[in-house]
């Protein structure tokens, strides 16, 4: 498996963001690595049927995802993966998948999170998260668009939590 993107995007599928990401990088599949999509039908079905018509989209628990990434069955699939939060990316890579680069889109602002920029509010929890990536070499991109300078997330992060 060739993992062209991996994101954090809480909207996960939808409009110009994913298009021109799909044009810069160009993918056979989208995955959506969540255990709470993957565990919520409705929600599940909801997110998938916004995929474009010409790329597989499927949404998985990060064990699945760790399964499928070590399958020969995929080993010449070209992948984007997206995310809802931190949590689950860090999870994956201590699980095996070799993430070297996370690109973090969106994470909306609720209760409890502390905004760090325009598009990217964190909880406690994904700090914690975002730390361990940091420690585990995992390059941490803030971009919401390709034509976006890229700005290193880890130190927006360290100079506004």
């Amino acid at each position: 498996m060739k993992i062209e993107l991996a994101r954090i995007d809480d909207r996960f599928i939808h409009g110009q963001v994913l298009t021109k990401w799909v044009k810069l990088r160009p993918v056979d599949r989208i995955i959506i690595v969540s255990d709470a999509v993957a565990q919520d039908e409705m929600r599940k079905t909801l997110v998938l049927s916004v995929a474009p018509a010409n790329v597989k989209a499927s949404a998985v628990t990060v064990d699945k995802m760790v399964r499928a990434y070590h399958s020969p069955r995929y080993e010449n699939d070209r992948v984007m993966l997206l995310f809802e939060g931190p949590e689950d990316i860090a999870e994956l890579v201590k699980k095996g998948v070799p993430l070297k680069e996370i690109n973090v889109g969106g994470m909306r602002f609720e209760k409890d999170r502390k905004q760090i920029t325009k598009a990217v509010s964190v909880a406690n929890s994904d700090v914690d998260a975002f730390n361990q990536l940091h420690e585990l070499g995992v390059n941490l991109e803030l971009r919401q668009l390709p034509g976006d300078s890229s700005v290193d997330f880890y130190k927006e992060l360290k100079n506004n939590a």
